[in-house]
């Protein structure tokens, strides 16, 4: 029923609507299942209509689809993704007011021809802002909650919110900002700075990346967190997994943080990989290794 009524209403509004979506496709594993709908919202106010029409069924916030994996049985609810009104971009003093959508690496571009420092780290987050805020995602050194301000977010109620740094928990790669909770815009802390210094920055995290990372890959960025003290790459490593295979997903061998879709691996054979990764790891060290990727959906029959 609640389909019905979300069908008759994508007729009078400027969003796209997709029943029956193939997620394979707006993933970075290009893997998993179908959801019943995924709707790319066209602005704020079509994001409130569409709320109130949908609050029966579960939802889920969609970045830039980096580190996520969809199981195989598809998604029972509608997946949200912003669109292009999202993608605002704007400097006021020393902040940058970018909107939720825009990716990581546009908004370390961005902070560069303005010549403004501190946001090089971004260059080397696989993610949109929305995302990075939400789970504090950070490289080299550096987290979303060093230069963050503040956001804007409505909930999946329609309420509106405007929450400074300090009200979202900001920890290692978590906040208290629930699955439900979508960011429509962040405000950044920069400063000014020499563009070619920070120029400079970014090309050397872009070598760093090249160097340590397969880039050019069907993957999800970093797969498990560092547990504290430790790195998760070394302690996989360490327990014999760099290689490792199921099905057609395999252990990057060239950083075993780092999963990969080889051919036409399914959701269940790379989360497989993760849970056998899992056991090695805490049969040798004692250590369990908690999923940095965001893992939603049915499992298939």
């Amino acid at each position: 029923m609640v389909y019905n009524q979300l069908s008759q209403l994508s007729k009078n509004l400027k969003s796209n609507f997709f029943f029956n979506y193939d997620t394979s496709s707006s993933t970075w594993f290009r893997a998993g299942g179908f959801a019943d709908l995924f709707c790319l919202v066209a602005d704020e106010k079509e994001l409130e209509i569409i709320l109130n029409h949908s609050r029966d069924i579960p939802m889920f916030v969609m970045g830039a689809g980096s580190n996520l994996l969809i199981r195989d049985g598809g998604f029972r609810g509608i997946i949200i993704k912003l669109g292009k009104s999202f993608n605002n971009l704007a400097v006021n003093n020393n902040f940058i007011y970018a909107g939720a959508s825009i990716l990581d690496l546009n908004l370390s571009k961005f902070a560069l021809s303005n010549s403004l420092s501190n946001l090089e780290f971004f260059s080397g987050i696989p993610g949109s802002v929305g995302g990075a805020v939400k789970m504090n995602a950070g490289c080299y050194g550096s987290e979303t909650k060093d230069v963050l301000e503040k956001v804007s977010l409505i909930t999946k109620n329609g309420l509106k919110k405007y929450l400074c740094k300090k009200d979202l928990d900001l920890t290692y790669r978590n906040s208290n900002l629930s699955h439900n909770d979508i960011i429509t815009s962040a405000v950044f802390n920069v400063g000014f700075g020499d563009k070619e210094k920070i120029r400079l920055k970014i090309e050397n995290i872009k070598c760093k990346r090249e160097k340590s990372q397969p880039l050019r890959t069907k993957t999800g960025g970093s797969t498990f967190k560092n547990p504290k003290g430790f790195h998760a790459a070394k302690l996989i490593e360490e327990s014999d997994c760099k290689g490792l295979k199921i099905g057609e997903a395999s252990v990057s061998t060239k950083h075993a943080n780092f999963f990969i879709n080889q051919n036409k691996a399914t959701a269940r054979d790379i989360e497989n990989l993760g849970k056998t990764v899992q056991e090695r790891v805490y049969k040798k060290f004692n250590i369990t290794l908690e999923w940095e990727i965001k893992i939603i959906g049915e499992e298939s029959d």
